[in-house]
């Protein structure tokens, strides 16, 4: 017998959502887990995948330079190519720290209790 699919959201299942620069083309994101069952969770629902990633900031694939899953750390990492250096003119957000906003709701199904 099926149980219920709940969703929950990214944030409420990482410990740490964060976005940096890494040089001043690039900025890179990092999503850390409190425990494997919450790493899992998020890993086999296919909603961080490089694709899934491009979609939600609607930006090709291409400008997605790394994306590693890596399961020792519970953790999941990708790079974007910025499309100006950081501190160029129109540059809005000079050390990338803001980024990862839209990580924040990103909803992660999951099988219920019920």
């Amino acid at each position: 017998m099926k149980h219920p699919v709940s969703t929950a959201r990214l944030d409420e299942l990482a410990k740490t959502i964060r976005s940096k620069n890494a040089g001043v083309d690039r900025i890179t994101f990092d999503v850390i887990f409190p425990t494997r069952a919450a790493f899992d969770r998020v890993v086999e629902s296919g909603v961080m995948s490089r694709e899934r990633i491009a979609a939600l900031y609607r930006i090709p694939e291409a400008r997605i330079t790394d994306f590693v899953v890596f399961e020792p750390a519970l953790a999941i990492k990708f790079t974007i190519a910025r499309t100006r250096p950081s501190g160029s003119p129109g540059d809005g957000d000079i050390f990338g720290a803001q980024q990862y906003a839209p990580l924040l709701a990103l909803e992660v199904p999951g099988v219920g209790d019920g």
